[in-house]
């Protein structure tokens, strides 16, 4: 409950610095950018929770609400969902099947039901929309025993 308070509080604040008005373009990413997860690959068979790393080359990370550090931004895993193109000027959604990391985590223990599940990082900027271009990794499937 406290990390869902701590992802609402830096949301809020992004709100507020940026009127609600920041939009994908507003922040860039370099050419060769990439996120992915290092150790779960596509058709692993796992156990909940399942650890999740996230690797990152060509920029680096810098916690939510931070916006003066270019080529950087934080963490975002899809569960089961991805961003439409359409949405890639809104802030990411909070919730079950859209996790913040605005912390800078690298890494998340996650408790998935068990059955075939899609997993897909996004990295988002410090007001959780994605960069210009989007830096997405391929989505994998796993199956949680």
């Amino acid at each position: 409950m406290k990390s869902s308070w701590r992802i609402f509080a830096v949301t809020a604040a992004a709100v507020l610095l940026t009127g609600g008005a920041a939009h994908a373009g507003d922040t860039p990413s370099p050419d060769g950018a990439k996120v992915y997860i290092i150790n779960v690959q596509e058709g692993d068979t796992v156990q909940s929770p399942v650890l999740v790393q996230f690797g990152l080359s060509g920029m680096g990370i810098a916690p939510a609400g931070v916006e003066d550090i270019p080529d950087t931004g934080h963490h975002h895993l899809l569960i089961n969902d991805t961003l439409d193109p359409s949405e890639y000027d809104d802030v990411i959604p909070a919730d079950d099947n859209h996790r913040h990391f605005g912390g800078g985590q690298t890494e998340a223990s996650i408790e998935l039901p068990p059955g075939q599940h899609t997993l897909q990082l996004v990295l988002g900027d410090w007001s959780h929309i994605p960069h210009d271009p989007p830096v997405f990794s391929e989505p994998i499937t796993v199956t949680v025993e």
